[in-house]
């Protein structure tokens, strides 16, 4: 099949090739086209021979092999299932071992008689201060307590069913803000320090 081929091509090609008359002083004594370097001869023009190639062969597997094979494999997804998935942990509720030392390295300042009684005065004064404020909240309960009481005995003698509705919670009353005083007075002249930090968080990837 592969000689037929070539034989067509040449044929088509010396067709294709024609020599026209400006080259006739080209052409030799016997009338063919003298090789040069602008004409290729169709004889250069060769297929190679078909290549009678074999298959590869399939190596020989041993059954038994790949049967143990396969069983490792089972064995290892099996062993995969049984192990929980790894959780990240979360550092911020692990106190870390440094922190839980019990044996303080710095000691407690030691502070002058004159400060230690200036803190103490302020700090009975400060008692007396929210003790003479929670008297004064209570005793406004209360009397706020008995006004509503006197109110509504009187609301129930003027008919039954405005009592019954005054009685009914008022679902617009909440959510209820205030803004109560601090624990602790605030400093006057204090100035919050800028705080700088290095951001330690570990990259956990799955």
């Amino acid at each position: 099949m592969s000689i037929a081929v070539s034989r067509a091509l040449c044929r088509v090609l010396s067709r294709q090739t024609a020599v026209p008359t400006n080259v006739s002083s080209l052409m030799g004594l016997d009338g063919h086209v003298s090789q040069g370097p602008w004409f290729a001869s169709v004889l250069t023009l060769k297929t190679s021979a078909p290549l009678r190639a074999e298959p590869k062969k399939k190596k020989k597997v041993d059954p038994r092999r790949e049967q143990m094979v396969r069983e490792r494999l089972k064995k290892k997804l099996k062993k995969l299932e049984r192990v929980p998935p790894e959780l990240i942990p979360i550092e911020d509720f692990t106190t870390p071992a440094k922190y839980m030392d019990e044996t303080r390295v710095r000691g407690a300042p030691q502070l002058p008689f004159e400060e230690s009684e200036r803190r103490a005065l302020l700090l009975k004064e400060w008692s007396r201060y929210k003790q003479t404020q929670h008297r004064a909240e209570m005793e406004a309960v209360g009397l706020a307590v008995e006004a509503q009481r006197e109110a509504l005995e009187e609301l129930r003698l003027e008919s039954e069913e405005l009592y019954q509705a005054a009685l009914r919670p008022d679902p617009l009353l909440f959510p209820f803000n205030h803004q109560g005083p601090s624990y602790t007075p605030p400093k006057a002249q204090y100035e919050a320090p800028e705080g700088k930090y290095n951001n330690i968080t570990k990259v956990y990837t799955q």
